[in-house]
């Protein structure tokens, strides 16, 4: 019984350590990661601050370092048993500071960030606890401070330290004793093994590499030699205007998931979906998340099968939400499957609405909003063609917001027809003028047509045009860009005619 009141706070001493440093590990292997988009949407009691900390790069950048090598240092001493009591008031405090930040009250729902529906206490808070039976149950025994503590300082009567062996120094010591003294060693090496397996085994040369290819902004292709200039996070220059539907607040500029799923719409190069696909990789995902979030994008559009993906983001610390088009070949199902990994808000796809307006299954899809609805969430209806949107209103259907294509007709592969997966808003001003009437927040998408029209027209033509939000398909290299582009236009003359419905 008595090894057992020792062992145990010693391995929940350790496993705390174990989540502390791979957490700080992680995200030192994610150069994209930033604190920015946690500081930002902060809703505590000390949301002054941390808004405060993240309206500057500088403070956001000390805020990262100071969270990662905290998080790592506090790890490590925890693991090994060393300085067990500053590394445990270290870590409470953190964790009250992450607790503090957003913390699980009274407020309603927030969906997708949250790995729970959680009530005043959360995991923040538990783990605060925990490490406080360590302090008070430190086990110091099963640690290396244990075995270091033995080793005198100083000078003693029979000479130097360094004149002395070490088992003289140490005094009687058993190999029980050893042993519990280095009981974290083992768990370390099996968090490295484990961390090495998970990110993948990286050599020197490619991590200098890309080290190296981090810090230019030129980039060369070598069979063309055609320069180009990648925009760095250092040039963001400012966060994003928000706007909401419903309870749910979301950033004008949405990313879109369909590079990351593959579908690239790349007319007849048939090769290009499997292409971004190979590109958009597990960690190529996150990085374009979390670079999405530092820039203020808080919003990922996207298919249901990427709700895994997305959720194994959530688990490694991102907090992006997502609004999922529901888009299969049982539309209730779909919708099934996206509340249920998260999504903040749902809507009837593009091309599932199309062909269900075709065939009159409006009573399907009034049966879909309110399975949406039930479920506390925003519901819409999207459409490629302006015949989907005008039959649903004329049906009485009266979603929640409207998702519409629309973009201009003047890019050169927009002549050939008939349309060949090159052409989705038919009639812009049409579609405009339609939606001019309509009294529910507009996202609008496809507004470069698949990559054919330039973002400063593009981005322009679907706020003009009366587009509340648009979603735009980014790779991590245009994100700092797009989002300066979509600054530039908000805060600049707008010829709108149709009110802002967000």
């Amino acid at each position: 019984m008595a090894d057992s009141r020792r062992i145990v706070p010693a391995l929940l001493r350790i496993a705390i350590g174990w989540h502390f440093l791979y957490e700080g590990w992680s995200k030192l292997l994610h150069p994209g990661w930033t604190s920015a988009g946690y500081l930002k949407s902060s809703s505590g009691p000390l949301a002054p601050l941390f808004h405060w900390l993240a309206a500057n790069d500088a403070r956001v950048a000390l805020v990262d370092q100071l969270n990662i090598w905290g998080m790592i240092l506090i790890g490590l001493a925890l693991m090994l048993g060393l300085a067990i009591r500053p590394a445990a008031w270290s870590g409470i405090a953190l964790l009250a500071l992450y607790y503090l930040a957003h913390p699980p009250l009274f407020a309603p729902l927030t969906y997708g960030a949250s790995e729970g529906n959680y009530l005043i206490v959360n995991k923040n808070l538990v783990e605060l606890l925990a490490l406080a039976v360590v302090l008070v149950a430190p086990a110091a025994e099963f640690g290396l401070a244990a075995l270091l503590g033995r080793v005198p300082s100083g000078k003693r009567a029979g000479g130097p330290l360094l004149d002395k062996p070490l088992p003289a120094l140490l005094g009687p010591i058993s190999r029980r004793q050893v042993l519990a003294s280095l009981t974290g060693v083992p768990f370390l090496g099996a968090l490295a093994l484990a961390v090495l397996k998970k990110h993948g085994w990286k050599s020197f040369e490619e991590v200098q590499l890309k080290a190296h290819a981090a810090t230019r902004d030129e980039y060369v292709a070598s069979a063309t030699l055609k320069t180009f200039r990648f925009v760095s996070r250092s040039e963001l220059k400012g966060y994003l205007p928000r706007g909401r539907i419903g309870k749910v607040e979301l950033s004008r500029m949405i990313l879109g998931g369909n590079l990351m799923g593959g579908w690239a719409h790349a007319r007849d190069l048939l090769y290009v979906s499997k292409l971004v696909k190979a590109y958009h990789h597990r960690e190529k995902i996150f990085e374009t998340l979390a670079l999405a979030e530092a820039c203020g994008i808080n919003a990922l559009l996207t298919n249901p099968l990427l709700c895994g993906v997305v959720n194994d983001y959530w688990r490694n610390g991102g907090r992006i939400q997502f609004i999922s088009d529901c888009g299969g070949t049982n539309v209730l199902e779909m919708i099934k499957k996206s509340i249920d990994a998260g999504a903040c808000a749902c809507y009837i796809q593009g091309g599932v609405a199309d062909r269900l307006v075709e065939e009159g299954k409006f009573d399907l899809m009034a049966q879909a909003l309110e399975l949406i609805r039930s479920n506390g969430l925003p519901a819409g209806i999207g459409g490629h063609k302006l015949a989907t949107i005008r039959r649903s209103v004329e049906m009485g259907l009266k979603p929640d917001f409207w998702m519409k294509t629309i973009h201009r007709l003047d890019y050169w592969s927009a002549l050939p027809q008939p349309e060949n997966d090159n052409i989705w808003c038919e009639d812009p001003e049409a579609t405009a003028a339609y939606m001019r009437e309509l009294e529910q927040p507009w996202i609008a998408f496809k507004i470069l047509a698949a990559g054919a029209i330039d973002p400063k027209v593009g981005f322009k033509h679907a706020f003009e045009s009366g587009a509340d939000f648009i979603c735009v398909g980014m790779y991590d290299f245009q994100i700092v860009e797009d989002v300066n582009l979509a600054l530039e236009i908000l805060s600049g003359p707008l010829v709108r005619a149709r009110m802002w419905r967000a």
